[in-house]
């Protein structure tokens, strides 16, 4: 998790330095674009990004988590008026469609997921949330784990990264997923 103790004000500039310059940096390269690219648009040394971000992972964490964060409030309000099977079919291509806004994002999502951000806490546990609904309605085998639906979303992401328009892909992807999880009857 990445350390959330008060900031002196030059560091939490910095901070905020950093995370502005990786969101501009991030959309026009991917994310795997250079973090020296990031700390000089920053302004900031290389050593200052690393002791506030020591990894990529914990950077795009902290760089999504504001999105992340408003994905899971969006699937949790909705979901109360989906079926449990609609409502986690619903979360697995809108996950995918923010995994696809980095170029190369997916192949980070479970690790950034793990960071332990607001935001990546938040989408985790509404993923969890749905799945134990929809498998306690009997919609969902229960040997589907949280972790399944990221490899999944991670294979769907990287697999639909590069079309132009995306949505009727992933929409038909996570459609013959969700077909192969379903509880038969």
């Amino acid at each position: 998790m990445v350390d959330e103790t008060p900031l002196r004000a030059d560091a939490q500039l910095n901070k905020e330095r950093i995370l502005a310059a990786a969101e501009e940096v991030f959309l026009e390269r991917g994310a795997g674009a250079s973090l020296d690219e990031v700390a000089k648009r920053a302004g900031v040394g290389i050593g200052t990004l690393y002791r506030r971000f020591p990894t990529r992972e914990a950077l795009l964490a902290a760089t999504y988590s504001a999105r992340f964060l408003s994905f899971a409030e969006t699937s949790r309000s909705r979901a109360a008026d989906l079926d449990p099977l609609d409502a986690l079919r619903t979360y697995l291509e809108e996950l995918v469609q923010y995994s696809n806004l980095y170029r190369g994002f997916a192949a980070s999502l479970g690790t950034v997921l793990q960071i332990g951000t607001a935001g990546c806490l938040a989408t985790t546990g509404e993923g969890a949330r749905l799945l134990a609904r929809a498998q306690n309605a009997g919609a969902v085998r229960p040997d589907i784990s949280f972790n399944d639906l990221i490899c999944v979303a991670v294979a769907i992401s990287l697999a639909t990264e590069h079309d132009s328009s995306p949505h009727a892909h992933i929409a038909h992807l996570v459609g013959v997923f969700m077909n192969g999880i379903a509880a038969v009857s």
